[in-house]
């Protein structure tokens, strides 16, 4: 991502990045398309659905109207109806981890069959995360800039929610100065995200944005409130009983391949660090971003950086980070250009974020957690601006 002018404060894309960003686009979109069409997404060639992630959210969705949602958090019982989902029993498990508040979500889309839930749910979420990067670059080429960032791909084709997770979190920036209550019921909805928002708090604090914190404790609170009258307290007795269950089966066995998480958690484990130690990396991580977060938001720096610093922290204070969740990094690019458009990129700035976007596309032929170098990249992007005071 790069601006080759600034004039009348519309941001002018580099003729080159302009066609590379174009060539993503297409290349994306014809891949799904190809894929749909020879039935290795969403449907089959047999008309049977294709096992994503997303059957998942759809079996939770199903058990809700079936008057049973605690037991989308009963492995054994949440794959036989992810198997009815799709047509048959495939090998495999697709695990609901998520809070009971995001149950009202798998129920709405478990209305609809399989497969128009699946086109529905994109057809909803990736609109929301497009409106969010131009609202925050405020110029029509962040709807360019959005569908071509390489991690979509990651997040359409197993149906996964990295779309609403990035409008929701960079809705809530966009606004936060201007309308911050309204900001804060963006980020008290978050919540059924809730390993993404561990440095939120620090920020709202650090920057004295107390009526957003307000207003998001208090959203946060009635939701869940909501979700407890609407499915009953042994749906969040299962949701608590099920986190050991899930951080066994995932954090600490990866069944899901460590490869895949794009954390240094991930990374440690891959290369055969024993958990322990993979812990104690990933804690010294979190709490460094913690401090630095703090440091950012307390200080005078432009609010487009703590805005990009708060995204990225959060991604690496994480251990629980896959690809579909780098759609969020999408975020603070956005707000990297936008401070860009006052500033101009630093030297290598753009040319860092491009190699970040490199590694986000790499994922599928290497396996290997791209996606948590160009997390660092970006990171030390934002930290240099910030050392410099923006």
């Amino acid at each position: 991502m790069a601006i080759a002018a600034i004039e009348k404060k519309r941001v002018f894309l580099a003729r080159p990045i302009e066609l590379a960003a174009i060539a993503l686009v297409i290349a994306q979109a014809v891949y799904l398309a190809a894929s749909y069409w020879q039935g290795t997404w969403i449907l089959a060639p047999d008309g049977k659905g294709v096992p994503s992630d997303f059957v998942n959210v759809w079996a939770a969705g199903d058990l809700v109207l079936q008057n049973k949602p605690w037991l989308a958090y009963d492995w054994p019982a949440h794959k036989a109806v992810e198997d009815q989902a799709v047509g048959y029993s495939f090998a495999g498990y697709f695990g609901w981890h998520y809070p009971p508040m995001y149950l009202f979500v798998a129920a709405t889309l478990a209305l609809l069959p399989y497969a128009p839930a699946y086109f529905a749910w994109l057809a909803l979420t990736f609109p929301a995360y497009m409106g969010v990067v131009r609202a925050i670059i405020a110029d029509r080429s962040g709807y360019l800039l959005a569908a071509a960032f390489p991690a979509l791909l990651a997040n359409s084709v197993v149906g996964q929610n990295g779309f609403l997770t990035a409008a929701l979190f960079g809705g809530a920036l966009v606004i936060l100065v201007e309308r911050p209550i309204l900001a804060g019921v963006l980020i008290g909805l978050l919540t059924y995200k809730p390993h993404l928002g561990l440095l939120i708090p620090f920020a709202l604090i650090a920057g004295a944005h107390w009526r957003a914190f307000a207003s998001a404790s208090l959203t946060a609170l009635v939701i869940a409130a909501l979700s407890l009258a609407a499915f009953g307290a042994q749906t969040w007795l299962a949701f608590f009983g099920s986190i050991s269950q899930t951080s066994e089966a995932f954090l600490s066995n990866g069944w899901a391949d460590f490869g895949k998480l794009q954390t240094i958690l991930g990374l440690a484990r891959m290369l055969g660090a024993p958990e322990r130690a993979a812990w104690i990396l990933q804690g010294a991580l979190a709490i460094a971003a913690v401090f630095a977060i703090i440091m950012i938001w307390r200080s005078k720096a432009a609010f487009e950086l703590k805005a990009a610093a708060l995204v990225a922290g959060a991604m690496l204070a994480t251990p629980y980070l896959y690809t579909y969740d780098l759609v969020v990094m999408a975020i603070p690019f956005a707000f990297m250009f936008r401070l860009a458009q006052r500033t101009r990129f630093l030297p290598y700035e753009a040319s860092g974020m491009g190699i970040a976007c490199a590694l986000i596309a790499s994922f599928p032929f290497f396996g290997v957690p791209v996606g948590f170098f160009a997390l660092l990249i970006v990171a030390a992007l934002i930290l240099r601006r910030a050392l410099m005071r923006g």
